[in-house]
């Protein structure tokens, strides 16, 4: 468990830096960019390690905190399915989906992890979808109070390659990838 832990502090410290400490996160870019982005890659890409390491190992051993709801499977999928569609487009173009939903990403995330806290109940997944959740929560409502203008579409395209991106993205997971990464096929 402390390997999962403190994935999840360096993972989500160094990506909460604009919400706890903007002025100097706004500092370090204007100093160097690129060392900054260097830094914020290095530090994201080991606290992802950590995670998912002290993921696979802690499931094994991790106490059922509450058994899910026996339709929570079938919410996480109908949650997640929208969740890749918005994480695909999220850096993408401007189109009108992302226009509406302003910060797809973030959205993307929360029903991401929402759905899968309906659809596990141990300990080493609560702590880390959990985790997931209130982070995107939290940056969410800071990135709403910092009142940036909405996004103009501009690409209608956008939209046609997001959802179909996404969508792609999200059956090659359901039947083949989630099973290969984590051991278990949303399918049942």
């Amino acid at each position: 468990m402390t390997i999962l832990i403190l994935g999840l502090v360096l993972f989500f410290g160094i990506h909460s830096a604009r919400i706890v400490a903007g002025p100097f996160r706004d500092a370090q870019v204007a100093a160097s960019p690129g060392r900054w982005k260097g830094l914020y890659s290095l530090i994201s890409a080991v606290g992802l390690g950590l995670i998912i390491w002290g993921w696979m190992q802690y499931r094994l051993m991790a106490p059922q905190l509450y058994d899910p709801p026996s339709w929570g499977r079938h919410a996480a999928l109908a949650l997640v399915l929208p969740a890749f569609i918005l994480l695909a487009g999220a850096n993408g173009p401007v189109g009108r989906i992302k226009a509406a939903v302003r910060h797809p990403m973030l959205i993307g995330i929360i029903l991401w992890s929402a759905g899968h806290l309906l659809a596990n109940g141990d300990q080493a997944s609560v702590l880390l979808f959990a985790s997931f959740l209130a982070y995107a929560v939290v940056d969410l409502i800071a990135a709403l109070g910092r009142r940036e203008p909405a996004p103009v579409a501009t690409r209608p395209i956008a939209d046609v390659i997001m959802v179909v991106a996404g969508t792609a993205l999200y059956v090659l997971f359901v039947l083949f990838l989630h099973r290969v990464f984590f051991g278990v096929s949303p399918l049942g």
